[in-house]
Parts: C-alpha cells; sequence; structure tokens
C-alpha cells in the first residue's frame, strides 16, 4: 500500500503540532519516524491510523481517500509501546482477537482464524507460549504477542509506535533483527516511531527525520550522517564538531583549518559553520595552530583525542590507533577534515543554507 500525505496540519489548543507534512511512504516500505519528544512523529502515525483528525491536508492510501474513512475502515494494526494485551486472554486468543470480534458476515470460520493463528505463532517462534497468559510473559515476549494480534488481521498498513522503548537494550537489538525478518516475510507497508537512531538504521528502508512539526530530512543512514540537510539534523546526529568558519570563494576558513580537502562549493562568502565528525579529522603538527591537544585516551580500537582551541572550545578527534601518526599532549595541530557539512548564516544569524562537502 503506497502512503501519500500533502500539506497535513494539526495543532492542539493553538500550538502547532505538524506544520504542512509532505511524504510519500512506499509499497511494502519499512520507514522510520525519527525524533526528538514533541517533534510531531507520534501525532503523524495517529493520524494514519484514525485516531487524531487533521485541521487540514490530505491522507491518501492506494489511491483511496482515508480521512473519509473510519479507524476501523482503514484495517490498520497497530503496536503500542506497552503492548496493550488483554491480561485474562491466552496467547492464541490474544492473537485472534482482532480477527473473532469481526462482523459475521466479515468474519473467518474458527479453523481459518485457528490456522491464521497457528502460523503467527510459528513465524514469531511462540508457538510454546500460545497456553500462556501475558502475566507469565517476558517483556520480549508480550511484543511479540502484541505485533502477532496487529498482523492478524492481515493489515493494510502496519504501524508502531516507540514498540521497544519499554524494553531493555539486549533485547530490544534482538528483537529489531527479528522485526526486520517479519517485515520481509510479509511484505507489509510499515511505518514505526522511535527516537533511537540505530534502532531507526538497522530497521528501516529510509529513516525520516522531524523536528519541530516538519520533516527536515529523509533518507537512508549514510545520507544523513554524511550530508545533513540543516543544522538540526547534523547536532541530533550526535558526536558533532560544530566550527565557526568564514566562507570565502566557497572554501570554509579559519584558523588552524584546513579545508583543502573539501571540495568548492558555492556558498555564499561569509560567516558560516562547519559541521565536522571526530572519525573525519586529521591532525597536522602545526606549531601556529591555536589547536592544542590537551587530552589523550586509547579505547584499545581508538584514539579518543580533545583539542582545546580559540576562546576555549574543546572539541574531539578520533583515530584509528593502530594506523594513527604520533600525537603528543600540549603540542599544537591543524584541522584537516576529510568530509563534512557547511552552512552559511542568513541575516539573523542562523544557518540557512546547506553545503554537502564529501572526500
Amino acid at each position: 500500500m503506497t502512503i501519500t500525505i500533502k500539506g497535513l496540519t494539526k495543532s492542539f489548543d493553538d500550538t502547532p503540532v505538524l506544520r504542512g507534512i509532505d511524504l510519500t511512504v512506499r509499497d511494502g516500505e519499512l520507514l522510520a519516524l525519527l525524533g526528538p519528544s514533541g517533534s510531531g512523529k507520534t501525532t503523524l502515525l495517529r493520524i494514519i491510523a484514525g485516531l487524531e483528525w487533521p485541521d487540514a491536508g490530505q491522507l491518501v492510501v492506494a489511491g483511496e481517500d482515508w480521512l473519509a474513512l473510519s479507524a476501523q475502515q482503514r484495517r490498520i494494526g497497530f503496536v503500542f509501546q506497552h503492548y496493550a494485551l488483554f491480561p485474562h486472554m491466552t496467547v492464541r486468543d490474544n492473537i485472534a482477537f482482532g480477527l473473532s470480534v469481526r462482523p459475521r458476515a466479515a468474519r473467518p470460520g474458527n479453523a481459518e482464524i485457528a490456522q491464521t493463528v497457528d502460523e503467527l505463532l510459528n513465524l514469531l517462534q511462540i508457538e510454546h507460549l500460545a497456553d500462556r497468559h501475558p502475566a507469565q510473559l517476558s517483556g520480549g515476549q508480550r511484543q511479540r504477542v502484541a505485533l502477532g494480534r496487529a498482523l492478524a488481521i492481515r493489515p493494510s498498513v502496519l504501524l508502531l509506535d516507540e514498540p521497544f522503548g519499554a524494553l531493555d537494550a539486549a533485547i530490544r537489538r534482538d528483537l529489531r533483527r527479528w522485526l526486520r525478518e517479519v517485515h520481509e516475510k510479509t511484505g507489509s507497508t510499515t511505518i514505526f516511531v522511535t527516537h533511537d537512531q540505530e534502532e531507526a538504521f538497522e530497521l528501516a528502508d529510509r529513516v525520516v527525520v522531524m523536528g519541530d512539526g516538519e520533516i527536515l530530512q529523509i533518507g537512508t543512514a549514510d545520507d544523513l550522517y554524511d550530508a545533513p540537510a540543516c543544522p538540526f539534523v547534523a547536532r541530533f546526529m550526535g558526536a558533532v564538531v560544530e566550527l565557526p568558519v568564514n566562507i570565502s570563494d566557497g572554501r570554509a576558513t579559519a584558523r588552524g583549518l584546513d579545508a583543502s580537502a573539501l571540495p568548492v562549493t558555492s556558498a555564499p562568502d561569509g560567516p558560516g559553520r562547519l559541521f565536522l565528525r571526530p572519525d573525519s579529522i586529521a591532525l597536522i603538527p602545526d606549531p601556529a595552530s591555536p589547536w592544542q591537544l590537551s587530552r589523550k585516551i586509547s579505547t584499545g580500537a581508538d584514539l579518543r583525542l580533545t583539542l582545546l582551541g580559540p576562546e576555549g572550545q574543546e572539541i574531539p578527534v578520533d583515530l584509528p590507533r593502530r594506523s594513527a601518526p604520533p600525537v603528543e599532549i600540549s603540542q599544537t595541530y591543524r584541522l584537516r577534515p576529510s568530509v563534512g557539512a557547511l552552512f552559511s548564516d542568513d541575516a539573523a544569524g542562523a544557518a540557512a543554507t546547506p553545503i554537502r562537502l564529501s572526500a
């Protein structure tokens, strides 16, 4: 099912939550909505599910106007963070629930329901839990049952809202791999909400980064990491070195910065900011540079360095320990980045024009 969203807006008590969302989800795609709390991702998911209604905009699924349909008519599979299982029902009955409560004319026969449940128990690898109740299950097992209940109705679209947020890190990693396998077997168009970057990148075909009710960038993990579309995305991706620079003839210039490995851009002359990753910076000995090595720690695989620069600014630099050139505390070094993202400042001083820089 292809999902097309155009101009979607939503406010609560005059506070904008969604500010004109345009998004296309491809048939059979697993798409992640990634962003901090308050970015609007859960509200967007609930509108797709029919649990909230937009103030304006369009929501079309497989050519059909879903804003004209109730939640029940959309045949959505929804998995919540906290499972929402029926405690008095067994695992088997929980999975069968969506089928068994259909109107009589649309309800499958008992044999067909039992066959569907057996297939899902096998797919979810919980056959041995079929006759247990939710209280007898671990958190990870409960989340598998919740997904089974959502899949039982053969949903047109599967929606997951922070599905692993209540689980510990080790279980989340296992379930991410398992969910990706389930998605590939079922081929459902799937959207899931998360604030966990690792989760989004491991699971999704594409990631939608949201902030303050807007879509800021859509792409793969490599796209978002190497070419953030705006400073918000660069900072949200974490571990960023942010240098104030002057842009002259398409290059970033600053004391102690050697940008010769970066291509010339079309950025306008004037003040700007250069965003770098700690592992993309080489250090060149330079007694005239203001960047002084103040800390050096080995993790075994890497050297984690801290350099102190002009006006007390500290930046991290990561070098592979075995191949790194010798570096010494209190020595000064020129920064030579191999990849980064340059943003020119507008008149108000906010970074506005993204220029991708790559090796």
